[in-house]
C-alpha cells in the first residue's frame, strides 16, 4: 500500500528527499506533471524500468517516455536529433509535447520498447522538475494508471488504480487536466502526431508541415 504525501512548500525538501531516495534504490513514486500524474523511476536501472512496465502492467515492447529539465539534458538523451526537435523544444518546452527521437547510447533498449527511439518531455510542473532535479537525472514519465485505463488527474486516483504497487505517491492536488501530452514523432522520414493531446496539430502545422 502507498504511503500518499502531501506536498507543501514548508515541507517540499522532506518530501523531495524521500521519493529521492526511493528512486535512487530502483523504487517506482507517482508525482504530479503538468498533465496528468507519472510514474517516476530511474531510466538507467533496468529492474526499475521493468518495475514501471509491472506496475501499469505494459506491454514490454511500448516505450517509456522520460521527462527532464532542459533541453541540453534532452540532448544528451537523443542521437543527431533533427532540426525541427529544436524548433519544437524553443517553442512549446516546457509543456504538454512529448518528441519522439532516435534514443542515444545511454539510453537502455527496454526503455525504447526496443525502438531505439525514446519520446522525451519537459514538463512545466514545479514539483515534477524539482524531483529530476533532486535525483539528478531524467526520470520515467509513463502516466501513473494501468495500461488502457483513465489517467490520473488525483494521488486518489493514482492510489485507487495501482497504489497497492507502489511505495509512495506524492500528493500535489490536482493537475486540473485529465489529458496527456501531446506526441509528435520526428524519428521518421516525416514528422507526424501520434497522439492528440493540449497542443492541438492545428497550432503544430506551421512547423510540421
Amino acid at each position: 500500500m502507498a504511503e500518499i504525501l502531501k506536498v507543501e512548500g514548508s515541507r517540499l525538501e522532506y518530501v523531495l528527499e524521500c521519493a529521492t531516495r526511493l528512486i535512487t534504490d530502483g523504487k517506482v513514486v507517482a508525482f504530479p506533471t503538468d498533465t496528468v500524474y507519472g510514474l517516476g523511476a530511474d531510466p538507467f536501472n533496468l529492474s526499475a524500468v521493468a518495475e514501471v512496465f509491472r506496475v501499469k502492467g505494459r506491454a514490454f515492447n511500448r516505450p517509456l517516455p522520460l521527462l527532464v529539465s532542459s533541453i541540453d539534458q534532452a540532448i544528451e538523451l537523443t542521437n543527431d536529433p533533427p532540426h525541427l526537435f529544436f524548433e519544437l523544444a524553443e517553442k512549446y518546452w516546457p509543456g504538454p509535447l512529448t518528441l519522439v527521437v532516435p534514443a542515444s547510447k545511454l539510453i537502455p533498449l527496454k526503455v525504447t520498447g526496443n525502438t531505439g527511439n525514446v519520446g522525451l518531455r519537459w514538463p512545466r510542473a514545479p514539483l515534477a522538475v524539482a524531483l529530476i532535479a533532486a535525483a539528478g537525472r531524467p526520470l520515467t514519465g509513463t502516466s501513473a494508471n494501468l495500461s488502457d485505463h483513465h489517467v490520473c488527474k488525483t494521488a486518489a486516483e493514482v492510489d485507487e488504480q495501482i497504489g497497492r504497487h507502489l511505495p509512495l505517491i506524492l500528493d500535489g492536488g490536482s493537475t486540473g487536466s485529465d489529458e496527456a501530452s501531446t506526441v509528435v514523432d520526428l524519428a521518421g522520414d516525416h514528422p507526424r502526431v501520434l497522439r492528440h493531446g493540449p497542443i492541438s496539430e492545428e497550432a503544430l502545422k506551421e512547423l510540421l508541415g
